[in-house]
């Protein structure tokens, strides 16, 4: 295959080339006259000027969102549940190995995040978008593209963190065992990465057709493999070895190899709504209909670890107690990301199609729609802690020193969850519309508050409750900034 540029056509310059317009109504018929591939949730996109042929941009917003996030739930919430899973796996294995594994996991989450969500999240964009516009024959290239994309991005994190990731751990203060244990687990799972970067990429090219369901299910598989082979070599089970940490990722990376291969086998079936077709020319604006809202949506996740990373080191200079309260307090932030996750990229398909039709007025109401959803399911969950945070903290520990600070948390920072749904399900709304560059500038606003804020009450030697306090100040700013930033900068259809 051949990268090359678009070359510039006659209907570019306003000069309309006849063969190709006869050639392009031509195959219009033929696909119009032909039923739809089995097991797809949508019919053939519309062309132009017969968008109700397509639900997604003619359904009531509400009922169809929710509609199609309930199976992005259930595969969000395992997901989340297979690291508390491995957590259990490790904790077996011994001290080291948990300390190790504490190094490893922010960077797979990292890996996660910009698979599935950022980079993820502009392949649906861009598929949607010429769905919208009626083009399968370009969103079927655009899915070759993203597999490109993908591939690239998989060979990237498995060659630094094999290269570098000693050096990584060692400098977030990993040692002699703690920091062997971890570069196994690293060395294994990122040896892997091109299985999990090419999982999420097929994932999310189903997604931007609007179908969630094979997307969902095969995520609850993997979740559900993972977990069995994870226990299994990493524990040893009858003939089969300890193999410690490096089973415990390897679980991982078979788990997410065989849901590769799956999806691969259903996109190039066509029981898909577009086939992948793996031969073509390659052409670098299709390349960059997808990165420029992919590669700039990377820096959101980046920007999310930073500012976990800054208010660890903050919180840690008031005692273990006080950072394991804070640990139990934050991991519930943790587990309510996928279920924005869940809602946001059940929008991004309706907000791209209806950008790639030129709706944007629809666009929009389906932004604020899943904003509002997300706020009120997140500001309910925040709000019941705040009100009992026992009904939370008491799942970890007993220890009242940390019982307290957990709850100092909670109180301070539940109030504020609502912000970070509506924030969260806006960043992804706004990818379906191709402009991310405003709440990706939301989540750097919540960095600058929690690095100068946690920096100015160092100084004046504040409580840790003041600190929450920042936390929870930061959280309010991300909601508000991804607000105004999807309601002033203008969507236009590309």
């Amino acid at each position: 295959m051949i990268i090359e540029q678009e070359p510039a056509m006659p209907s570019q310059r306003g000069e309309p080339n006849a063969v190709a317009v006869r050639e392009r109504r031509q195959a219009d018929d033929v696909a119009d006259a032909s039923p739809p591939p089995a097991g797809d949730q949508l019919r053939r996109p519309p062309q132009p000027g017969t968008a109700s042929a397509n639900p997604l941009l003619t359904a009531p917003i509400l009922p169809t969102l929710i509609r199609l996030s309930i199976p992005n739930v259930f595969a969000m919430v395992a997901t989340a549940l297979v690291a508390v899973a491995e957590t259990v796996y490790v904790g077996l294995l011994g001290l080291p190995q948990l300390a190790g594994i504490a190094l490893v996991f922010p960077m797979v989450m990292l890996q996660q995040m910009m698979s599935a969500g950022a980079m993820g999240g502009g392949i649906s964009s861009a598929i949607s978008r010429a769905l919208g516009a009626g083009n399968t024959e370009r969103a079927e290239a655009l899915a070759r593209h993203a597999v490109v994309v993908g591939l690239s991005a998989g060979l990237v994190f498995t060659v630094l963190f094999l290269s570098s990731g000693a050096a990584i751990y060692s400098l977030l203060g990993g040692r002699d065992a703690v920091l062997d244990q971890a570069i196994v687990y690293s060395n294994t799972v990122f040896l892997g990465a091109i299985f999990i970067w090419l999982m999420n990429t097929l994932a999310s090219i189903l997604r931007g057709t609007g179908n969630m369901l094979v997307p969902s299910y095969m995520l609850l598989a993997v979740a559900a493999a993972q977990v069995a082979l994870g226990g299994v070599l990493g524990l040893g089970l009858g003939p089969i070895p300890r193999f410690g940490m490096a089973g415990v990722a390897m679980g991982q990376v078979i788990a997410y190899g065989a849901g590769m291969i799956f999806l691969a086998a259903y996109l190039l079936s066509g029981k898909a709504r577009i086939r992948l077709r793996p031969h073509g020319v390659l052409r670098w604006e299709m390349f960059s209909d997808i990165l420029k809202v992919g590669a700039l949506a990377c820096v959101s996740p980046v920007q999310s670890v930073l500012t976990v990373l800054a208010m660890t080191g903050f919180i840690a200079g008031f005692g273990a107690e006080a950072l394991a309260g804070y640990g139990i307090g934050a991991r519930l932030e943790f587990l309510l990301v996928p279920i924005t996750f869940a809602i946001g990229v059940s929008s991004l398909p309706m907000v791209g199609m209806a950008m790639g039709a030129g709706d944007a007025g629809r666009a929009r109401r389906v932004a604020w729609t899943s904003g509002f959803l997300a706020a009120g399911l997140l500001g309910a969950i925040g709000a019941a802690v705040a009100f009992k945070p026992t009904i939370w903290s008491t799942m970890f520990t007993d220890n009242a020193g940390a019982l307290s600070v957990a709850h100092d948390y909670l109180r301070a920072a539940g109030p504020a969850y609502a912000f970070l749904g509506l924030g969260l399900a806006l960043y992804f709304a706004a990818m379906g519309s191709g402009t991310i560059l405003g709440p990706v500038l939301a989540q750097t606003l919540r960095l600058i508050v929690i690095a100068i804020g946690g920096w100015w009450l160092m100084r004046q030697g504040s409580t840790v409750e003041q600190f929450f306090l920042v936390v929870a100040a930061s959280l309010v700013a991300y909601g508000l900034a991804a607000a105004f930033a999807v309601w002033k900068i203008r969507w236009q259809r590309p």
